[in-house]
């Protein structure tokens, strides 16, 4: 069972619906019991880091604690972003903490927010296992996080700039990207996340 962490942030109802297309069991709570007992946690979110981290509140203490327990995690978009250490978005704020580095603006003379398909090197991280070396994935994002961990590895898309599209640090998964509006590619993220629940489910 897969765990989507209940907190009122955006994209909750795609991320479920793109789950249950492919056949994988999954719950929308924010109880403690739920997510401790859970094979994996999806944590998403559309919103301004400083709202979204407000609208976790307590929960992200029992997020925090099972993810450093070893539960495998993948954030999506601000989820993603929240699994770093600070941002800048909405006044300065604290994120989890569970991969070192910060989230900052994206720089002027580019299209912002970025929105739309990019490209995304796909050999590094486990989500991506079984791919092409290079998918397409769509992006909705005016922030970036810029990794600083020494033992994350990260995949990397061009906005003129690099810029973070997905990143593992042990059982620590986050993409910048929607899985759930990126089509096949997308849904194989999703399938490969379960995967790597169910393997954690064995040991």
């Amino acid at each position: 069972m897969i765990v989507v962490i209940d907190y009122n942030v955006g994209n909750v109802k795609s991320v479920r619906n793109a789950l249950h297309y492919i056949g994988l069991r999954e719950k929308l709570s924010a109880d403690p019991v739920d997510i401790e007992s859970a094979d994996g946690i999806i944590l998403p979110g559309v919103a301004a880091f400083g709202y979204a981290i407000r609208a976790l509140g307590a929960t992200a203490e029992v997020v925090k604690a099972v993810a450093r327990a070893g539960k495998p995690i993948l954030g999506i978009c601000v989820g993603f972003q929240l699994l770093f250490e600070r941002s800048c978005e909405m006044g300065d704020h604290e994120g989890l903490g569970l991969i070192g580095g910060e989230v900052k603006a994206i720089p002027p003379g580019r299209t912002i927010p970025h929105m739309g398909w990019n490209a995304v090197g796909t050999q590094d991280i486990d989500l991506f296992a079984g791919m092409n070396r290079e998918e397409h994935f769509y992006f909705a994002h005016s922030y970036y996080a810029d990794v600083a961990d020494p033992e994350a590895r990260v995949a990397w898309t061009d906005y003129d700039m690099e810029i973070a599209a997905g990143v593992q640090k042990n059982n620590v998964f986050g993409v910048q990207f929607h899985p759930e509006k990126s089509s096949t590619a997308g849904l194989q993220v999703l399938r490969n996340f379960e995967a790597i629940c169910r393997r954690g489910r064995a040991c």
